[in-house]
Formats: structure tokens, sequence, C-alpha cells
């Protein structure tokens, strides 16, 4: 099974999430005996590229971005169609994200091929093609089947773990043969986030919700994220109360990300804020409430005064990192 992935990339580094789905494609690849190809739009510098390679990706198809700075769900969507077809791909892979979420069903009715989201661990069976999704936001998962000789996945962050296995890599350009439809947008001003450590790539979240009372009492939580090096989060209450930017809002309607720990600090763990934290590797629960629903998600708790208990953790933490 020949597996195509879409190697997404921020300003010309790729996220560990890429390297997380290169390794899957690797797996998935080596068990069917196929190969896998990766597009890569814009222009990464080598070194980034040569992670694929690292990765276990054999070749990578280099493509001018479709639309300049614009993002539309129907050129991208076109594009690795495109690709799919070039590349003799059976398999086309995304990593889980709110682009992804949009152009993979395209990509899928493009490519009339099934589809399934949420994607752990390898297939169970090839013939026919079984395979496990994460399903209710995390909270349980299920089992489907894909009949179609293609196949449109995307995989669960946190769901795989990055390994290198180095393969001969070649780079080649490619011209998709589609034209890019007319965007009914217009990019006005793209502001780059600067000085804070990005959601989506952070290794460690502090998260603060309605537990802190105000806007006024996240210095707590600040300090707390820089004894651990840790990007700051909030629920959405938080944000649409002003207390903090809406950049730092997770959940369903936020951002969806996937640390290794996420700290929730006074969050009661409404659903949508949990599908928004279920694929982190650790989460950490402070709450005052011990009935409070985050306690059922956590992997720790602490019932108490978090007024309390963050000074103390930071302090503790410090410590530690002293010594």
């Amino acid at each position: 099974m020949s597996v195509l992935i879409y190697a997404s990339h921020d300003g010309g580094k790729f996220p560990k999430s890429v390297l997380e789905l290169a390794s899957y494609a690797f797996a998935l690849a080596n068990k069917t005996g196929g190969q896998v190809t990766a597009l890569v739009t814009g222009n990464p510098v080598g070194p980034e590229l040569d992670k694929l390679g690292k990765s276990g990706v054999s070749k990578i198809l280099l493509t001018p971005e479709p639309m300049g700075p614009a993002f539309d769900n129907r050129a991208y969507a076109a594009l690795l169609a495109s690709a799919a077809q070039a590349s003799g791909a059976s398999c086309v892979l995304f990593s889980d994200g709110a682009i992804s979420r949009a152009v993979a069903p395209r990509v899928a009715v493009r490519l009339q091929a099934g589809y399934a989201a949420g994607v752990m661990g390898l297939p169970e069976s090839i013939e026919p093609f079984r395979i496990r999704r994460s399903v209710f936001t995390g909270k349980a998962y299920g089992f489907v089947e894909i009949t179609s000789p293609v196949k449109v996945m995307i995989l669960a962050r946190n769901s795989w773990q990055i390994a290198e296995t180095p393969v001969a890599c070649t780079i080649e350009n490619f011209i998709p043969g589609i034209t890019a439809p007319e965007a009914g947008f217009e990019v006005v001003k793209v502001e780059e986030q600067t000085g804070a450590i990005r959601l989506q790539d952070a290794e460690v979240v502090v998260s603060g919700g309605r537990g802190l009372k105000s806007g006024d009492n996240w210095k707590i939580l600040e300090d707390l994220a820089g004894s651990l090096g840790a990007a700051m989060a909030c629920s959405r209450p938080v944000a649409d109360e002003g207390w903090r930017p809406h950049q730092e809002h997770v959940g369903q309607t936020g951002k969806v990300i996937a640390p290794n720990l996420y700290f929730a600090c006074g969050i009661s763990g409404a659903i949508q804020h949990i599908g928004g934290i279920s694929s982190s590797r650790v989460i950490v629960a402070i709450n005052k409430d011990p009935e409070a629903p985050i306690f059922q998600f956590a992997r720790f708790g602490i019932v108490g005064d978090l007024f309390q208990v963050l000074p103390a953790l930071t302090q503790a933490i410090k410590k530690l990192k002293s010594e």
C-alpha cells in the first residue's frame, strides 16, 4: 500500500505532528509492502526536508502554495487529489487539525475514497481494511471498515510515537494538472504570534478556567508556566470574559492541542473543553470541587484551593530544577 502524506509546515518548519504522521505512514506502508510520499507546499529548507527522510519518507513532492498566502479548502483538496493520483497512492494521510478536517473529506470525495478521522494504530486487518478510531471526543473508540480501493484518513494526535527510520529519499518538483479556483476572499494582513510558545507545538501547556475568578489573578499561572517552559491556554468562558486573548482558547470551538503534559487549573471540564485536549498524553487537574468532571479525564488530580496549590507547585518545581 503506497501512502501519501500531507506534510504541512509553519514558516518552513515541520511540527511534531507531521513527524509523527510520517512515522505512522512508514509503519503502515511497511506492513503492506509500499512506500511513503510526502506532499510539501512552499519551500522548506533542506535540513527540514531531511527530517522527513529520517522518518521513513521515500519521496518528497515539492509544489508552490496553491493560492499564495490565502488558504482555500478547494484548492488544497484539488492539489492533494492530483498528487495522490500522480503518486499512485492507495492511502492519503493527514495529521489532525482544523485544516485537515476541512480538506480531507473533500479529497475523499474527489478520489471516491472511504474516509475515517481520528484513526489510532495500524489496521487490525488489511483485507478487509479494518482500523480503530477515536469516537465521542476521545472517551471511547470503535472500528471502521473501509472498502474502497483508496483510503483517506486523519491520524489522531499523540497516537503514534515518532521513530527514526532513515530511508533513501528523493525530491521532485510537482506541477499538478489543476488550476486553483479563484478565491472569494482577500488576505488583508497576516499577524504572526511572537515571543510566547505556540500552543500547537507546545510539549507542556498550563491552562486556566473560571476558578481563577479574574484575569488579574493570572500571574500564578504565568509563574507555573515559566517554571515549566510551558505555553499558556484558557477555557472558552475565560476568553469570552476578556481575561485572556482568544488565541489561547482551547476546546472544540478553539484550538485542538495534544501536548505531552496539560495542566487544567480551575477548569470544570465541560465536554467542549475536553474535546480540545483529550489527545494530551497526561492531564493534571487542579480544582477545589472533587466532583468536577475534569477529574474523570485526568491522570493526576489535586483537590484543593489553586491559589495555595499553584504557588507551592511552582516553588517545588523551581527547587527541583536548581538541585
